[in-house]
């Protein structure tokens, strides 16, 4: 059913039928898994039409970097799906934006704020402060019922889509206005909305400011549709220090010594907490929080290891395939956060964040699941919770959706500060 193609052929094609392609051949869950075996049996780069589009597979981490870092100027693009990004409006926040004008502006404003660590860091106390499923409708595969008028059969999305779409008008709207109110009053904190509203700003440059303010803002709070990677990661934390109780007691011990009960941590105390580092890094690459990411979509057709990539091609990175291939993670299913600490024998292994929050730095994300892990392990002692005499165990299932976040978490908090908790 595979067919291996020549130099500058589609890379591996899945022969399907004729308009709807392979559609029928595409996994319903856990696809993650299917892309991997694809990649085991036939190439680390694999494609297979559906609908129209090339989907392209990238089930290898030198491959992915390859492909969406180092060429990232052609594969920067995202697809507008039909119905959250089209109908619903989702294709202005800029994880789902397409690579063009409004894109690179939004870049540009964002790469002022978050571009550097230095630049990050007058956001870091924010962050230790707060430390104290869509994609089943057709038209999102077939872009052209986004145009059927509302009375047409079988049209029921387009109602679903006003709801949608006022909800995402509050959702803009609505904090925005609120800064530019405090701004007036003159008690506006410092944000990229208010920092970027001083002086005179075009209708345009507004517009670029609103949108990319509520991107950031989803990334922040969002947690049903779009769900919260660090929150996702966090929650993984939480069910690793139930399971290794032991881990949890080492991580504690070096935040005794090197901290003490004085006070909460901080992020300067990151380079002398190498355990509790190394923990975070481990939680990130132990449980794939978003095991295929979203597509990319090539601006121009690109060959890769002789392999044609025709331009519009969707471009999937299977990150769990990346995060648990036994060349890259030495018994990458153990939990063995030993793996990201440097000793004169071995350098550390591959920094998990470059492939779980996209590829190129992504500091922010990094700095809270570490700020995070560190706060709680420095106040309580997370145990299983038990009720008469009954002990239980976590629970193994994961919701469905752009982040896998744990079903449900029962667990004990015991305060071991010694006095720190006075300070949360």
């Amino acid at each position: 059913m595979w067919t291996s193609l020549a130099t500058l052929d589609i890379a591996i094609i899945l022969v399907g039928l004729p308009v709807i392609g392979n559609l029928f051949d595409m996994p319903t869950e856990k696809e993650w898994l299917t892309f991997a075996k694809w990649g085991e049996k036939y190439s680390n780069i694999a494609s297979i039409p559906i609908l129209g589009w090339c989907l392209v597979i990238l089930n290898s981490t030198q491959t992915a970097i390859s492909i969406l870092d180092k060429k990232s100027s052609i594969y920067s693009d995202r697809p507008v799906v039909g119905m959250g990004g089209e109908l619903v409006g989702w294709k202005n926040l800029l994880p789902l934006m397409p690579y063009r004008v409004h894109f690179r502006n939004y870049c540009r404003l964002a790469h002022q704020l978050f571009g550097t660590n230095i630049t990050m860091n007058q956001f870091l106390p924010m962050l230790e402060l707060e430390a104290h499923s869509p994609g089943g409708f057709l038209a999102n595969y077939i872009p052209i019922l986004t145009h059927v008028p509302d009375w047409f059969p079988g049209a029921g999305f387009k109602q679903t889509t006003q709801e949608y779409t006022s909800t995402l008008s509050n959702f803009v709207e609505k904090p925005y206005n609120y800064v530019k109110q405090e701004m007036v009053a003159g008690t506006a904190r410092h944000s990229l909305t208010s920092s970027q509203l001083e002086g005179e700003v075009t209708v345009k440059e507004e517009y670029n400011v609103k949108w990319l303010a509520s991107a950031l803002y989803a990334g922040q709070h969002i947690n049903h549709s779009f769900q919260l990677s660090t929150i996702a990661s966090i929650y993984a934390f939480f069910k690793v220090m139930l399971l290794y109780p032991d881990i949890q007691a080492k991580a504690q011990a070096e935040i005794d010594t090197v901290i003490g009960s004085d006070r909460l941590p901080r992020f300067d105390d990151r380079e002398h907490l190498l355990y509790v580092n190394a923990l975070a890094l481990e939680v990130i690459q132990w449980h794939t929080v978003a095991p295929t990411a979203l597509p990319h979509c090539s601006t121009e057709d690109d060959v890769q290891s002789g392999y044609f990539i025709p331009k519009g091609s969707l471009v999937y990175p299977n990150i769990w395939k990346m995060l648990h291939d036994p060349a890259v993670y030495e018994q990458p299913f153990e939990f063995k956060l030993e793996r990201f600490i440097q000793t004169e024998a071995k350098e550390p292994e591959l920094d998990p964040y470059k492939l779980t929050f996209g590829f190129g730095q992504q500091v922010l994300a990094d700095a809270s699941i570490f700020i995070s892990c560190a706060m709680t392990l420095s106040v309580f002692n997370i145990l299983k919770y038990s009720e008469n005499g009954i002990t239980f165990e976590p629970d193994t299932g994961h919701t469905a959706g752009i982040a896998r976040q744990e079903i449900s978490l029962a667990m004990s908090w015991i305060d071991n500060s010694h006095g720190a908790l006075d300070f949360v």
